[in-house]
């Protein structure tokens, strides 16, 4: 029925709008709402690319004959991870660097988590659709909301912190001009690295002693971690950001 839809997209985007509320208010000057809402929803229109160019991507990884463990790390790594880290920072790219409103470090890594937030709303929208069955109205909603609290400590906020340590790197190369590049390389590196292992062990690691539990936790925390420090050094750099 239509209200499921409805329900599904509702419930789909709120883990990425507390998120979003929740980062805005690290913001000591604010940005526009007319900027975060464009990078919010060029966020979601990313995923549209991204799908496809993961099928390809995938098609390619069917046709060569390796060890499944090495095939599992190269489509978690390489295929979902990389894929996504970098189209989300193409957003910023492309819809941010040349923005007037782009005039301290901070709203570089504030704009990457805000198109991340679009991603990942338009993903858990797409999560939360399941064959409805038999199943009530009630147990519907009770699934949905089950499935956003998961998601939403989980996969959404990897989401924003992933672009969030994109976005720290990039804020840094901009002072360190002679290693920009490298300090970019980095940054994507990690956040490739970390979301690989976040879903690998996810994925492919079940029924190993709650491990693929452990693992998850452990990456959001480091990723915590880094994050939230990033964000209270960049709020003491006043210079205002130069972007080449």
């Amino acid at each position: 029925m239509d209200y499921y839809i409805f329900i599904y997209i509702v419930l789909g985007v709120i883990p990425s709008m507390t998120w979003l509320f929740y980062y805005l208010t690290k913001d000591i000057h604010p940005e526009p709402k007319k900027m975060i809402v464009k990078i919010f929803l060029w966020g979601a229109l990313i995923t549209v690319p991204v799908f496809f160019v993961q099928i390809g991507l995938t098609n390619l990884l069917d046709m060569f004959a390796m060890n499944s463990i090495v095939k599992n790390i190269v489509y978690w790594f390489l295929v979902i991870a990389f894929s996504e880290e970098f189209f989300k920072y193409l957003v910023v790219r492309a819809k941010v660097f040349n923005s007037p409103h782009l005039d301290e470090p901070l709203d570089i890594m504030l704009y990457m988590v805000i198109s991340a937030l679009g991603f990942a709303a338009i993903e858990n929208i797409l999560y939360l659709f399941s064959p409805i069955g038999q199943m009530s109205l009630g147990q519907v909603i009770d699934r949905t909301l089950l499935v956003d609290l998961i998601r939403f400590i989980g996969a959404v906020f990897l989401h924003t912190l992933c672009s969030a340590i994109v976005g720290y790197s990039l804020a840094i190369s901009f002072y360190k001009a002679k290693n920009k590049k490298l300090i970019f390389g980095i940054g994507i590196l990690v956040a490739t690295v970390l979301h690989g292992f976040y879903d690998f062990s996810i994925m492919t690691l079940t029924g190993q002693s709650n491990i693929n539990i452990v693992i998850p936790l452990i990456i959001i925390l480091i990723l915590s971690f880094l994050v939230f420090s990033g964000f209270e050094k960049l709020k003491k750099m006043k210079s205002i950001c130069k972007i080449n």
